[in-house]
């Protein structure tokens, strides 16, 4: 389990980059063709592994509802973020990760509600969840490569 936090951690750090060395009006931009943008891939990605564990798991998330509002499954950009939201979903992008592990480690996960995905995997642990993660994690990751090429077009 201890390398699956490691994928996330790396990834969290693909996906940071993108926060610190793209410019603001790329982030934001909806390219034709597509349905949202970077910057929401990421605080999508943000919520929902939040979403997957605490929630399925029964617990209370540690995100506000207005962010579980703006970015889980089925939304889509609707305003840019203020700077306080930009500068709070950077923080959380290595704070969460890190909370749930230490989390996991401390036996909290000791219940959960088997849910399936829209790919069609199930989820029947906790365990389940993280593994479906990062998977959920690399989608996202493949659509921001396919939204920064888009924008720079």
């Amino acid at each position: 389990m201890d390398n699956l936090f490691t994928i996330i951690r790396q990834n969290r750090k693909e996906l940071y980059h993108f926060l610190k060395n793209t410019p603001k009006e790329e982030l934001f931009k909806i390219p034709k063709g597509f349905n949202n943008n970077i910057w929401w891939n990421i605080a999508h990605v943000v919520v929902t592994e939040q979403k997957l564990i605490y929630g399925l798991s029964g617990l209370p998330l540690n995100i506000s509802q207005d962010l579980v509002a703006k970015y889980q499954k089925g939304t889509s950009p609707k305003e840019n973020p203020n700077d306080e939201e930009f500068e709070l979903i950077k923080t959380l992008l290595f704070s969460l990760p890190e909370k749930t592990e230490k989390d996991y480690k401390a036996g909290l996960f000791s219940s959960f509600k088997p849910y399936m995905t829209t790919p069609k995997v199930p989820l029947n642990n906790v365990d389940d969840a993280i593994a479906f993660n990062i998977f959920h994690e690399g989608l996202h990751l493949g659509s921001i490569l396919a939204l920064a090429r888009a924008v720079k077009n």
